[in-house]
């Protein structure tokens, strides 16, 4: 059983309602409302059985940190951003609202805390690269081979240096000419021959500026946490995007979208249920209520017909929300942008957010170094 009722899960783990409730709202348990009764809430077994399960056995140190690493407790404190009541904060500003009318621009200017961001006009023409991922990772792989370490610098040096790797970024992904000064979001549009999606695309770029501590921002703050190059650290953070887990989440949703095409929404969703697999990006373990990144996006633009009938079908069959992963695939879809446009929007706007965290990091210097539970043969004591 997927989901439990409150009394159901209250047994399971011998607490009082408020101990549950705390364990929801702290996202140790994901809970949704009762398709059959709005009133009322489910909540995810597996999630009551792993607390119960800690409960039941004596907690070691070594358990308390294993379990941290996966959705767990925030091992690192950080005033960049935050997910709390199911919405996403940027700096006590709530992302949905900023992304009405903020550019990512302004964006870096509050994450960076910074008085203003704004783009040079590139040194030179650069082509349009026919892999934008890999001609972001060289550009950061260059420079984090001669840059200076981040250690010993002012915060004012490093905006600056912050600056121009990110705007070194943009143009190593989309092409510049020295012409070239306009926003992020109008130059994607250009680009992508797609003026109709540019306030999407500023829309999309502003929710994901940052998501607190991710799996790549917090490869970006381990490397900071060195004293690593700006650009070492921005590049352990775009490395770790480039999972099929992380930024490139998309590809299965398209890969279903495909399916749907071809044999129906219905078939392709139950097909996936019946072999034990989730439906992808539908559902979030910090949303238990629905992504409202998704749904900030999703208002903006009518998905086509495959991408609104998985969308239907999937929240029926499983009662899961769409998530920001869905809501990219189809906005690709709607306005025809390239099929990588997901996860070039993601290390475009993922960037501010690297660099709002390695600037964090790097004030607190100190290394971040777990320790590892060993599982290998018996030590051979001589």
């Amino acid at each position: 059983m997927a989901w439990l009722t409150a009394s159901q899960a209250l047994a399971a783990l011998g607490v009082q309602p408020q101990t549950l409730y705390a364990n929801v709202s702290r996202g140790r348990i994901q809970a949704k409302p009762d398709p059959q009764d709005p009133r009322r809430s489910l909540y995810k077994s597996e999630d009551v059985k792993r607390l119960a399960g800690r409960k039941a056995g004596r907690r070691t140190v070594a358990n308390v940190a294993a379990e941290a690493i996966g959705w767990g407790d925030p091992v690192l404190p950080s005033s960049v951003s935050t997910i709390v009541d199911g919405r996403l904060w940027y700096r006590g500003k709530d992302a949905a609202e900023l992304a009405a009318t903020s550019t990512l621009e302004q964006i870096a200017a509050l994450l960076w805390e910074a008085e203003h961001i704004s783009l040079a006009p590139p040194a030179g023409t650069v082509p349009i690269p026919e892999q934008p991922l890999e001609a972001a990772l060289i550009t950061l792989a260059r420079r984090a081979g001669t840059d200076l370490p981040a250690y010993g610098r002012s915060r004012a040096v490093l905006v600056v240096e912050a600056t121009t790797i990110f705007g070194e970024v943009v143009s190593a992904m989309l092409g510049a000419d020295r012409a070239d000064a306009s926003h992020v979001h109008t130059r994607l549009a250009r680009v992508w021959t797609a003026p109709q999606a540019e306030d999407c695309i500023r829309r999309a770029l502003v929710l994901l500026a940052d998501h607190e501590l991710n799996a790549s921002t917090f490869a970006a703050r381990v490397a900071a946490s060195t004293g690593a190059p700006l650009a070492a650290s921005m590049l352990a953070g775009l490395a770790t995007l480039t999972g099929p887990l992380h930024g490139e989440a998309y590809l299965s949703v398209q890969a279903l979208a495909r399916t749907a095409q071809t044999s129906g929404a219905d078939f392709a969703i139950r097909d996936l249920l019946a072999q034990g697999r989730a439906v992808p990006a539908f559902g979030h373990p910090l949303y238990p209520n629905g992504d409202l990144r998704a749904k900030a996006l999703l208002a903006q633009f009518k998905p086509g017909d495959v991408y609104q009938e998985i969308g239907e079908m999937t929240q029926m069959l499983t009662g899961e929300y769409p998530n920001i992963d869905f809501a990219l695939a189809a906005m690709t879809d709607a306005f025809d942008l390239p099929p990588s446009a997901p996860v070039i929007l993601f290390a475009i706007a993922r960037s501010v957010g690297w660099i709002a965290h390695i600037f964090e990091q790097q004030s607190m210097n100190q290394l971040i170094r777990p320790r590892a539970r060993y599982t290998g043969p018996p030590l051979t004591m001589s």
